[in-house]
C-alpha cells in the first residue's frame, strides 16, 4: 500500500513538473541564434578575448612570474 501511494506521488511530481515546463514561453532557434548574435556583437569591445588585456596586469590567464634568489 505504502509503495502504491509512493508511486502516485511521484507520478503526481512528475505531472507536475510537465506542466511547469510546458508552460515556458518558446522560441524558435532561428530567433534564438539572432539574439545571441546581436548579444554577441554589441559585447564585442567589452569581451578581453577578443579585443585582448588593457595591460598585461590585467590578464588573469598569464604566466605567473617565478622569484628566483640567487
Amino acid at each position: 500500500m505504502d509503495m502504491m501511494i509512493s508511486n502516485l506521488q511521484q507520478q503526481r511530481q512528475v505531472t507536475e513538473q510537465l506542466r511547469r515546463e510546458a508552460a515556458i514561453k518558446r522560441i524558435s532557434v532561428s530567433q534564438a541564434v539572432a539574439d545571441i548574435m546581436k548579444f554577441i556583437s554589441d559585447h564585442e569591445q567589452e569581451d578581453c578575448l577578443v579585443v585582448g588585456f588593457s595591460s598585461e596586469k590585467a590578464n588573469p590567464f598569464r604566466e605567473k612570474s617565478s622569484c628566483i634568489l640567487l
